[in-house]
């Protein structure tokens, strides 16, 4: 079987409104996976924690993130800020401002492709 890439267009692929405040554009890979959010300001992205290494680049806006299980850190992650944030770690963000970031996963998160992430919608 040969291998072969695959070109994605963000600008091509519609936005999946998962609540009011927030949606997303997702393409992935066999062991990767990179998201556009799109979040209004305020909104909210609900405690929660998963098995996936998380990267969150935000492109324009800001996120204020709580983290750990006690909220022990608050970051702040502005514009052209990357957080890192390890496997298991609970987290909630909430959008300072509107907001685009990307976030990539790995391994892809399956909750999000078969819809079954409750704590979003």
């Amino acid at each position: 079987m040969k291998l072969q890439a695959t070109l994605h267009r963000w600008d091509d692929m519609p936005i999946e409104e998962v609540n009011l405040g927030l949606g997303r554009r997702i393409v992935t890979g066999e062991r990767m996976m990179i998201t556009h959010v799109y979040l209004k300001k305020d909104s909210v992205v609900p405690w929660h924690s998963h098995h996936n290494e998380q990267l969150t680049y935000v492109l324009k806006g800001a996120l204020k993130f709580h983290l750990g299980s006690d909220s022990e850190q608050e970051i702040i992650v502005h514009e052209g800020e990357v957080l890192v944030i390890p496997p298991d770690l609970p987290h909630q963000a909430i959008a300072l401002e509107d907001t685009l970031d990307v976030d990539i996963f790995c391994p892809p998160r399956q909750d999000w492709l078969d819809g079954t992430d409750a704590y979003l919608r």
